[in-house]
């Protein structure tokens, strides 16, 4: 527990032992927080809950305040469980709160624990009085799930948006001012560049939404990571500027290998990009991390994939980036192939044919080398990183 201003409390969870979110889907290296809000005033408010295995911990942090009894109302902002997880908890308490959701979140909280809870739909510009302060309401649909919505405290002004402008990371401290910069940075890029690249433009467009609505905001308190008091506005920022999609004039080499001919591949294109000065990054897909890769491709201008061909197919291991390609709908980005065979030698097509269904444009004919590479593969290899450095410096 720790208080925020007067009458205001974060009422969270720090969850230091968290590796991997959404199942196993995105990993959190610096582990994670669940923020809750606790608002005491004429009426009593919870804004969101935490993951249901620190339920109990949430009940704990709320009674070294006042009764959970208490509670008037309850704002989910968002029904994914991490956020309203220790709803059904906090309702066992306070079984007379006002559950106040979105048009959608009506939906889909109650198909989460399908309970006749008392709720309160909300629409943006919508306010609930709770005394010397109003709750103001603003909808966000796919930012990043389409019941999704920021809750504003006036007097206070704070603004409590729930997964936007938020981090995995958990820390001992609360606020931005009071954590290493780089890292805080870090965490924010890899959960935007993951979480919220395909919903780009609606970011964009809510950003400038909140902005026309002139509120005067001293604290942004999201759901994951640390609150933003130290020039809030710097997060909303950082995502204009993320959803612009603007890369860095550079590029990444994803592979994998079987018996090395697809690294020695990989390095030598990385010579050709060398060569004409464009700075890039070499990642082994089997050993490292996908969701890392994600945030790197999201930095740079060009992607180049390579992989031996399997079974007629491409290596597991690039399967799922490719897969992330699609889904993530990055923009401004450029596409390259490169592989290995033994008889069928399908990598290259397969990859380049993938790149189109991404709506990536491919800038340099693939090279495949069969068996081992030899001298004129490689130098084929360079001539490809220096074909995509020249792309690079021109778009």
């Amino acid at each position: 527990m720790k208080k925020l201003m007067e009458g205001v409390y974060w009422v969270g969870v720090v969850d230091w032992a968290l590796r991997h979110f959404h199942g196993f889907e995105l990993s959190t290296h610096r582990g994670s927080t669940y923020n809750a809000y606790l608002i005491v005033d004429q009426k009593v408010v919870l804004v969101d809950t935490v993951w249901s295995p620190f339920q109990d911990q949430l009940i704990d942090n709320i009674s070294q305040i006042i009764d959970p009894a208490r509670i008037d109302l309850i704002v989910a902002n968002h029904a994914e469980v991490d956020h309203s997880g220790g709803l059904p908890a906090v309702m066992r308490h306070a079984p007379k709160a006002q559950v106040i959701v979105s048009p959608k979140g009506a939906e889909s909280i109650e198909g989460h624990y399908h309970q006749p809870w008392n709720f309160k739909v909300v629409r943006t510009g919508d306010r609930l009085n709770i005394g010397s302060s109003d709750l103001m309401f603003i909808e966000a649909p796919m930012l990043h799930w389409p019941d999704s919505m920021f809750t504003y405290l006036t007097g206070k002004n704070i603004l409590m948006p729930n997964d936007a402008f938020g981090q995995h990371y958990a820390t001992g401290f609360r606020y931005n001012d009071e954590v290493d910069q780089e890292e805080l940075y870090q965490e924010a890029l890899k959960y935007y560049a993951n979480i919220l690249t395909p919903f780009s433009k609606l970011v964009s467009k809510k950003i400038d939404e909140l902005l026309a609505m002139n509120l005067p905001i001293d604290i942004i308190a999201p759901s994951h990571g640390v609150i933003w008091r130290k020039e809030p506005l710097q997060i909303v920022r950082k995502y204009q500027e993320w959803a612009a999609q603007i890369p860095a004039k550079s590029a990444v080499i994803l592979y994998d290998t079987m018996w090395e001919g697809t690294r020695r591949m990989a390095e030598a294109i990385g010579y050709g990009l060398a060569d004409e000065g464009i700075p890039y990054k070499l990642f082994h897909m089997a050993v490292t991390d996908r969701n890392d890769v994600i945030t790197e491709i999201f930095k740079t201008k060009a992607v180049i994939i390579g992989s031996p061909t399997l079974n007629n197919g491409l290596l597991p291991t690039i399967t799922p980036i490719l897969e992330d390609l699609k889904g993530l709908k990055f923009q401004n980005k450029i596409g390259a192939a490169f592989g290995t065979y033994g008889w069928s030698g399908e990598s290259v097509k397969l990859i380049e044919e993938h790149f189109g269904r991404c709506r990536i444009p491919v800038v340099a004919q693939g090279v495949l080398a069969k068996w081992q590479p030899k001298e004129p593969d490689l130098e084929a290899c360079k001539n490809l990183g220096r074909t995509v450095a020249a792309a690079v410096r021109e778009g």
